[in-house]
């Protein structure tokens, strides 16, 4: 396992990110305490969770499984989603995020967290009265380092300027949805993490379990896994059943055969060459998952097989980014000292 540093800032985290949505409600406390340890053991020493996975559950797990280890974790955890009955269970005011943060620290059982991130846009709280609580909370100590999560490029950078107008500590990392069949970010959000030194820090980074080949190649709803007949949202079947995405699988499973991997392996380690990318949030939810996809670290794809996943990947090429990328000055004046 590899450590690199996490935006700008001086914290190295491991090359993968251990994802905990699925402890206490899929996972049992005892393997996911396992899997944990395990993955410490591996030289990991990043874990993500949230306030609202498994109603808490997760984050009172993972409190309890590295306890004894909480100076060697790099500890993740998010705010926003609704937690309770009331108006101001949900959000980003100054009172659900200083309720939230005590909340999480009583079930994590620490009193630090490294990573606060925020779990999505709150369109109703102004960025200012957000950003001086979190503020408020590094000052304090009870936070290290604050994070943002499935924001849109303006509303990323609207928070960086407003942080560095007012001298507030900034976003040092973005957790969007990044993948293989998912790579919306490359439009705007991934350039200007790279421009802003912001670390990516990608969720479903096997586009929920679609690129570990598991799943028919057929557009009807398979029975089983996240994109069986109940899922919604960006685990529908139809989002990820299309020409595009089955072409990509076929060029995993041939680029797999090829290098003596899997699936998995092969489709994380593509985001470990990714330019911007830090660390992907991989999940398990049993021990043969977790070993399968720590696999995906130790070894790199040639130049040649990242390019064939990169281009068959690729998004098409959209207004304004093909106009932008004509007139890139290192292209026009390649020949030119300037």
């Amino acid at each position: 396992m590899k450590y690199r540093r996490l935006g700008k800032s001086g914290l190295f985290v491991s090359e993968l990110c251990l994802g905990t949505m699925t402890f206490g409600r899929e996972t049992d406390k005892e393997t996911a305490t396992r899997m944990i340890h395990h993955f410490l053991d591996a030289g990991g020493n990043f874990i993500d969770t949230a306030d609202v996975y498994a109603d808490g559950r997760s984050e009172e797990i993972v409190g309890q499984a590295i306890k004894d280890r909480r100076s060697e974790v790099i500890l993740a955890t998010k705010v926003r989603m609704k937690v309770g009955p009331h108006p101001n269970d949900a959000g980003y005011s100054r009172k659900r995020i200083m309720d939230g943060v005590e909340q999480s620290l009583r079930r994590l059982g620490t009193d630090y967290i490294d990573l606060y991130q925020l779990h999505v846009w709150d369109h109703l709280t102004p960025i200012e009265e957000t950003l001086r609580t979190l503020d408020d909370l590094v000052s304090s100590g009870k936070v290290r380092y604050i994070g943002c999560s499935n924001f849109l490029a303006w509303q990323l950078m609207k928070a960086l300027a407003y942080s560095d107008f007012k001298n507030y500590v900034r976003f040092i990392s973005i957790q969007p949805q990044y993948s293989l069949v998912n790579r919306e970010m490359d439009r705007e959000v991934l350039s200007l993490c790279l421009e802003e030194e912001v670390g990516v820090i990608p969720w479903a980074p096997l586009a929920g379990g679609f690129l570990t080949g598991k799943y028919p190649r057929t557009k009807e709803k398979p029975n089983f896994g996240r994109f069986n007949n109940s899922a919604t949202g960006e685990y529908m079947w139809e989002r990820k059943a299309t020409d595009r995405n089955f072409k990509i699988l076929d060029k995993v499973q041939s680029i797999a055969d090829e290098v003596g991997k899997t699936h998995a392996q092969v489709a994380l380690n593509w985001l470990l060459c990714k330019k911007g990318i830090t660390s992907p949030i991989f999940g398990a939810r049993t021990a043969e998952q977790l070993e399968e996809n720590l696999g995906s670290t130790g070894w790199r794809l040639s130049p040649e097989h990242f390019k064939a996943l990169d281009e068959v990947s690729q998004l098409p090429s959209e207004y304004p980014n093909r106009f932008l990328e004509k007139f890139r000055r290192d292209v026009i004046y390649d020949n030119l000292d300037v």
